[in-house]
């Protein structure tokens, strides 16, 4: 996947597309909402969101996915971000479907469209045989809308952030043609 360009999937409502450093103002308004980022138990510092930000411009370089900005076909307002980051899951290297909203936009159904959009294109597009996400035990939230994206929990870790034990809940799908699929493409 070095270099290579790929297109983010698209949602009746939503467009996904590469996040630009034209979108600061936008992730300030999710990742450093205290609201927003209650399973972090931490809003992010300018320079967090600045970091965040090249992690993702990074993984566009490197895998040609990653965190991609979620906008409303309707107006192109930035209302969140989703999409598909490699993650250590238990000594394992796993896709992991991420996803974060505004909070002026929850329960709109917007998280789940976008999280079953990436899930199709890492079954579809990159081949994979499974995908996961990664949710804090007390987030139910988003335990729903991986629900709803066909996953069920399949293991346990705890994550160590800002000082912080934090059990989470793996939960995961697999692909109906998996055995066509890879486990993880070549980076």
């Amino acid at each position: 996947m070095n270099g290579k360009e790929l297109i983010p999937p698209e949602t009746p409502r939503l467009r996904l597309r590469r996040l630009a450093p034209e979108d600061w103002a936008g992730l300030c308004a999710i990742l450093q909402d205290p609201e927003v980022m209650y399973a972090y138990e931490h809003a992010f510092s300018d320079d967090e969101v600045h970091d965040w930000l090249n992690r993702q411009l990074d993984n566009y370089r490197k895998y040609g996915f990653g965190l991609w900005a979620v906008t409303l076909k309707s107006t192109s307002e930035l209302i969140g971000q989703c999409g598909l980051t490699w993650q250590e899951v238990n000594g394992r290297r796993k896709l992991e479907i991420g996803y974060l909203f505004r909070k002026s936009v929850w329960h709109r159904g917007y998280a789940t469209e976008a999280a079953v959009a990436c899930r199709r294109f890492a079954f579809e597009v990159l081949g994979v045989t499974e995908v996961c996400s990664i949710i804090r035990e007390n987030n139910f939230a988003s335990q729903r809308v991986a629900r709803r994206n066909g996953m069920t929990v399949t293991g346990h870790l705890v994550k160590h952030y800002y000082g912080l034990d934090m059990p989470h809940l793996v939960l995961s799908a697999r692909n109906p043609n998996g055995d066509a699929a890879t486990s993880s493409p070549d980076p």
